[in-house]
């Protein structure tokens, strides 16, 4: 093959590669706490729980590595060694989620975090291509131009990492700064729970075993032994060929300690509602409790609903209201549900006619001034504008312009003076 078309496909996969890992690990970044609890489904289903500890620092290190990757190969820095970081990485990569497609431990990879959901099949055939043209790239990585020159790679490489390690600390320490989940802000949790006219439903497979002079066989709907009394039935199975339409949000439920459902109550409520959420009360950060019992004296006064949702055991629900003082009702909502709704244990949420009108961070409970007039008449009842694309601008030039700087240092200060 002439060297011009190898140069031309080295380019085309090192961008799709560099596109791809920038994007894998910039929507893990934003929702570090997302990822920990996916590394924690994949150590449970491995039977690893000694590894819980590690779920959080393993979901900073997995996107740090896949964002700078992702850089250093678009920028041709250390073309070797990043060329072969990547293919190292897709071959471990590759065998596991052919893995998780045969056995489904886990039903989604998490590879896309929130922001594109696939299949553990559709993730393979994914990394299958990438595989490829990691290989492609690695092979032939002496045809990738560097844009830096060595003396000012490593200005590059240092700022990609404290880059992507800032936004998944920021997002850590506040919320998500991008919110790919069913329960944004300004969603109406009643209507993600509705299922279209029309949509399409599970589709099972029926089989019925009978038994008759000691031999077993099975049957279907269709053929099975129905006006033969000499066949004694022994078992029947449903098994799932096609899966019907799920809606965003399937598994929202409310229940008092006492076991009665007020899940339609809380929804159809037409003021305003606190939700505190906290998925394990006794992990919970009680640095901030005041706040939160500021807010409960608030809802009191003028008259609005608060719950505390937990999947708490009794114990533990019983320390949290002798420890914080919490005179709130507290309810049982289902755990995976309540780590979907808000990256904060605890955190807070403000329902109207189940609308979320907005979602704080335990850091950032509202406080002062804000509590001093109903929230009809604050900011705090207004949905706050979506401003994602200003987000996403923001972060791409916060990594362009600094990396663009040091281009034009390198350019005037190296290699200019190399060309002269």
């Amino acid at each position: 093959m002439p060297d011009k078309a190898k140069k031309i496909l080295v380019e085309v996969f090192r961008v799709l590669l560099g596109l791809l890992f920038i994007f894998s690990g910039f929507v893990k970044a934003v929702d570090p706490l997302g990822s920990a609890y996916k590394f924690h489904d994949y150590f449970t289903a491995f039977g690893m729980p000694f590894m819980e500890p590690l779920t959080l620092p393993a979901s900073f290190i997995l996107s740090a590595i896949e964002f700078s990757l992702g850089v250093f190969i678009l920028l041709g820095a250390y073309r070797k060694a990043t060329s072969f970081l990547i293919l190292a990485f897709m071959l471990v990569m590759t065998p596991l989620t052919l893995y998780l497609a045969l056995a489904n431990p886990v039903s989604d990879c998490g590879c896309f975090g929130d922001a594109l959901v696939i299949t553990n099949w559709e993730t393979f055939y994914k990394n299958i291509v990438l595989l490829a043209a990691a290989i492609i790239v690695f092979i032939w990585s002496r045809y990738i131009t560097p844009v830096f020159t060595p003396k000012s790679t490593w200005l590059g490489a240092l700022y990609t990492c404290l880059f992507i390690f800032g936004v998944s600390f920021y997002c850590y320490l506040n919320l998500p700064i991008l919110d790919f989940r069913p329960y944004k802000i300004g969603a109406n949790i009643p209507q993600l729970m509705e299922i279209p006219e029309g949509a399409p439903h599970d589709v099972y497979k029926k089989t019925y075993t009978y038994e008759k002079d000691g031999v077993k066989k099975e049957f279907t709907i269709d053929n099975y032994p129905a006006n033969d009394s000499t066949w004694v039935f022994v078992d029947a199975k449903a098994k799932l060929i096609q899966k019907g339409y799920v809606p965003p949000v399937h598994d929202f439920t409310i229940t008092t300690l006492n076991d009665v459902d007020i899940t339609d109550i809380v929804l159809a409520d037409s003021s305003y509602t606190f939700l505190l959420i906290s998925p394990k009360l006794g992990k919970a950060d009680d640095t901030n409790v005041d706040e939160i019992n500021n807010i409960f004296d608030y809802s009191q006064l003028f008259g609005y609903q608060f719950y505390c949702l937990t999947a708490s055991s009794s114990k533990a629900i019983t320390d949290w209201i002798e420890d914080t003082c919490a005179e709130y009702p507290v309810c049982i909502t289902d755990e995976t549900t309540l780590k979907t709704i808000i990256r904060s244990n605890p955190g807070l949420l403000l329902l109207k006619s189940g609308t979320i009108i907005n979602k704080w961070h335990h850091r950032n409970i509202p406080h002062g001034e804000k509590l001093t007039k109903p929230i009809s008449e604050s900011e705090l009842g207004q949905i706050p504008p979506n401003r994602d694309k200003q987000k996403i601008i923001a972060c791409v030039l916060w990594l362009i312009i600094p990396l663009g700087l040091i281009y034009l240092s390198d350019y005037f200060t190296y290699r200019r003076r190399r060309s002269a």
